[in-house]
């Protein structure tokens, strides 16, 4: 799984990865804060949606995830705001995605992101629950022309009363469904294949919590794959992430993993010099 705001160097190397039989799917942080600042690093918008459509060209719908993460307020976004953001981009994305992830920003939880927005004199506001709630009744009614699946990540608030789920970002039945014919995979993730029998009195059922893979053929999970050290309401599945704090370019004002703007720039010009062999971004 990949996870990115510019995927777009990705691209080159897609056929690569093809040749070698290595199966992918893209988180793709795709906001929309050009006016207010807040993601300087990133290219365009206009430049990002593209690369977002040519990632669907090559992969297939389905192996892009559209994330709006976090949506945050300030003195100069609002949740109307928002909401227009929103639908600027789910209406350019329509028949290229199937789902939109959000998550409301968090900035009480993670003492470095207060800290980087003080100092870049971004007037931020926590969201309250009844916030969350609005956001969430009008990005539903919104969605009554996308038909998008919906879900949060991370997040606390029960939103299902608004047809938005929990999300899982590192997600096994995402990878059942793409990736089923892979034995090792489907081994490592618990999971059974079966095949949709008929008999004389017509189709077997299908047990309720089978994953769907085609007319013939169902996935079974024989085990949770949820890993238990995770934050309390992230459904992620246990992984392993090579990336690294203190490296990413993008120098959003809100990022978690940057403890300074300057030491991310550091880090990631002594990155592009590192031997790639090492285990870390920056050879350290």
């Amino acid at each position: 799984m990949f996870w990115s705001k510019n995927p777009k160097p990705l691209l080159e190397h897609l056929d690569e990865l093809k040749e070698r039989n290595i199966g992918c799917y893209i988180q793709y942080t795709l906001n929309d804060y050009e006016k207010e600042g807040l993601e300087k690093g990133v290219p365009p918008l206009e430049e990002r949606l593209d690369t977002f459509k040519r990632l669907v060209d090559k992969l297939g719908k389905g192996r892009v995830i559209w994330r709006f993460d976090p949506l945050i307020l300030t003195d100069r976004i609002d949740i109307d705001d928002l909401l227009r953001k929103v639908e600027n981009i789910g209406d350019q994305l329509q028949g290229y995605t199937e789902k939109l992830v959000f998550s409301y920003a968090d900035i009480a939880l993670y003492k470095k992101v207060k800290a980087n927005l003080e100092k870049s004199h971004v007037n931020y506001t926590d969201w309250k629950e009844p916030q969350m709630e609005e956001f969430a009744m009008r990005l539903s009614e919104l969605n009554q022309k996308w038909h998008y699946q919906l879900a949060t990540c991370g997040e606390k608030i029960d939103l299902r009363l608004y047809g938005i789920q929990h999300n899982r970002c590192v997600d096994d039945d995402l990878m059942i469904r793409f990736a089923y014919k892979d034995k090792a995979l489907m081994d490592f993730l618990g999971v059974e294949i079966k095949a949709i029998e008929n008999s004389l009195f017509g189709t077997e059922p299908v047990p309720s919590n089978a994953i769907m893979l085609s007319e013939t053929q169902y996935a079974l999970k024989k085990k949770d794959n949820r890993d238990k050290g995770q934050r309390q309401f992230c459904g992620c599945m246990v992984s392993k992430d090579i990336g690294e704090y203190n490296t990413c370019p993008h120098l959003c004002e809100y990022c978690y993993a940057n403890a300074s703007k300057e030491k991310a720039v550091r880090n990631w010009e002594r990155a592009k010099e590192t031997d790639w062999k090492s285990e870390t971004i920056t050879g350290k």
